[in-house]
């Protein structure tokens, strides 16, 4: 564990836990484990995506992104096929950055750092905050004020060897390329393809480690 409090205990996917299985994850009567965080397939509905996340020690909506105080008893943490072995960062998006900043401070959650970059035109602006041993990372429109919920979006996962994962998992893993982390590699799983209603980031680890 870390020493940062508010520990990401697990999310739940309205996701098919064979889905799961089919992107190489050891998944056991609905749910699997990575690292510190549980993850529990609730099976494929409408609507899918994200169903809430819990974290210890906070449970309200904080800019429209459901956070939950309890957790399902966590199992250990299995060998995964596609050679995962962290989890990296939590993605959420948001329409107000500045408003969302605010509420998530006001929660209590550890404002680490913030990062700025042109993109497409524009300026982008990402946040990012503690989880215990997981990063919460918050993108959106540097300047935009719009309104509408923030919502969690997206995982990226540490994969001990992002080469064998690629093999294991075939065409259902997309390329390998730089990661915009200095000296890590990114690929991108083809959740689309296999039925995952959110996205997934495969990541190799950090060059420290």
């Amino acid at each position: 564990m870390t020493e940062h409090p508010h520990q990401l205990l697990s999310i739940r996917v309205a996701d098919d836990p064979d889905a799961w299985t089919e992107a190489g994850f050891t998944v056991t009567d609905g749910v699997t484990r990575i690292a510190d965080t549980t993850v529990e397939l609730t099976g494929a509905g409408d609507p899918s995506g994200f169903v809430d996340v819990a974290v210890d020690g906070i449970d309200m909506q904080i800019d429209g992104m459901p956070f939950s105080g309890t957790a399902p008893p966590a199992p250990a943490p299995p060998t995964h096929r596609n050679h995962v072995t962290g989890f990296d960062h939590l993605v959420a998006m948001s329409p107000d950055m500045d408003r969302t900043t605010a509420a998530l401070e006001a929660a209590g959650l550890e404002h680490r750092r913030t990062r700025t970059f042109e993109m497409g035109g524009a300026t982008r602006r990402q946040a990012f905050f503690w989880l215990g041993s997981v990063i919460l990372e918050l993108a959106g429109d540097d300047a935009a004020h719009g309104e509408g919920p923030a919502v969690i979006w997206g995982l990226a996962l540490t994969c001990d060897d992002l080469d064998a994962a690629a093999s294991a998992l075939g065409d259902s893993l997309g390329t390998v390329k730089p990661a915009v982390q200095h000296g890590r590699r990114i690929a991108t799983v083809r959740t689309r393809e296999l039925g995952i209603s959110v996205p997934i980031a495969l990541m190799s680890p950090h060059p420290r480690s």
